[in-house]
């Protein structure tokens, strides 16, 4: 009976985690509508740690997330993604993060 109340604990704490990522995404937007670089930065702060806990809570480490984000960001450049060949974007957050 235990063990099948921490199921249920943390299948709950997933999916309020799930929608604490679709309301910080809301944020974002709103906070851009409205132009606020505190409340964008803010919404974009929350989003991203609501998405790395997510990930812990289903089983990804951190180091992992950030090592699949780096290699995400090597095979968008690798395949001439259009912010790289703009901006350098991609391998500007891809040395960011492997500098962590």
């Amino acid at each position: 009976m235990e063990r099948e109340a921490d199921v249920a604990t943390r299948a709950r704490l997933i999916e309020w985690l799930k929608a604490e990522v679709v309301d910080q995404t809301a944020r974002l937007f709103k906070a851009m509508w409205d132009g606020s670089g505190v409340r964008i930065a803010d919404s974009l702060a929350s989003l991203i740690a609501s998405g790395y806990i997510l990930g812990r809570r289903i089983g990804i480490s951190y180091r992992d997330l950030d090592a699949a984000v780096a290699e995400k960001l090597a095979k968008m450049r690798q395949e001439g993604h259009q912010l790289e060949d703009l901006y350098r974007d991609l391998s500007t957050l891809e040395e960011h993060i492997r500098k962590r």
